[in-house]
């Protein structure tokens, strides 16, 4: 079972982490081909849970069930090398892990007390800081740093099912909790790409809830309008904003939302000569789009559209 997956920056590597030995694969990519390289030659110990490549593109984490629950990579061309384990370990079932920005900090979220474990990294070392004061209430099944890397955000099981993070420094301190919370299990989360959105996936309807940032603030959007056959597992927004893709149990497995200035709406309907505005990008279609379809556009030149 493929169980997480992240592209490197770049686009040339592709790591998918899975619950079958060798628990991670990692393939590069020429064009539209897929190769798969040779298995590390050291392994994570248990089922790969999730997996993330810093911005660089030269370190791969992947979080798995069995200690040391995280093993970093190093990469040297097509080759990933294991370096040696943090000094303190997640204490539990890795679960996911995410990356900052920078590449300055490493997060895991897992199965036991504190639930997230945040390291910082010095060259080819990580350091476990100290645990934010207040910790999630369950089990850290994702996390997803934002954009400007201020803002760390861990899916739990445990009301709210959501836990948000403010990065000072070193120091990670929880921002009060969302007005509405998720409606239940909090399975992944992800930030959007300009950091004004935070998206979770949950256990219970309506399975997808997306907020929108106004400084420390989180407020929930209005729901979309078609909401996913049933429990989400993971989201993650396109780099242009225009899309949010959302992974569940049930046809059609995964949900895909195109996102206009005010809300997320699926399916998306463009009449003929209609406005096309994903977010960043202002156009007219040459042609009708109904449900599923694809639909030819003119996009104007990019613009600094802003809320006024």
């Amino acid at each position: 079972n493929g169980q997480g997956c992240s592209f490197s920056p770049d686009g040339n590597y592709l790591a998918v982490a899975h619950d079958t030995t060798p628990f991670v694969t990692i393939y590069k990519r020429s064009g539209d081909t897929f190769t798969k390289l040779s298995n590390p030659s050291v392994l994570p110990t248990g089922n790969g849970q999730g997996c993330s490549f810093s911005p660089d593109g030269n370190y791969l984490a992947v979080a798995h069930s069995d200690t040391p629950f995280i093993t970093i990579y190093k990469r040297s061309g097509d080759t990933f090398t294991k370096l040696s384990n943090p000094s303190a370990l997640p204490t539990g079932n890795g679960y996911g892990c995410s990356f900052s920005p920078d590449g300055n900090y490493l997060a895991v979220a897992h199965g036991n007390t504190p639930f997230i474990t945040i390291y910082k990294r010095s060259g080819d070392t990580f350091t476990k800081l100290s645990n934010p004061s207040v910790l999630p209430t369950g089990y850290g099944q994702g996390c997803s740093f934002s954009p400007d890397g201020n803002y760390l955000a861990v899916a739990h099981i445990s009301t709210p099912f959501i836990t948000i993070y403010k990065r000072s420094g070193d120091t990670f301190t929880k921002l009060s909790n969302p007005s509405t919370l998720p409606a239940g299990v909090g399975q992944g989360c992800s930030f959007s790409p300009d950091g004004n959105y935070l998206a979770v996936t949950h256990n219970n309807t309506p399975f997808i809830t997306i907020y929108k940032r106004s400084g420390d603030t989180f407020t929930k959007l209005s729901n979309p309008s078609v909401l996913p056959a049933s429990y989400a597992w993971g989201c993650s927004f396109s780099p242009d904003m225009g899309f949010l893709a959302v992974v569940h149990n049930n046809s059609p497995y995964i949900t895909i939302y195109g996102t206009q200035e005010g809300g997320f709406v699926s399916p998306l309907t463009i009449p003929w000569g209609g406005i096309y505005i994903p977010s960043r990008y202002l156009g007219i279609a040459l042609q009708n789009a109904n449900q599923g379809e694809l639909c030819k556009v003119n996009l104007f030149p990019a613009l600094n559209l802003q809320e006024v």
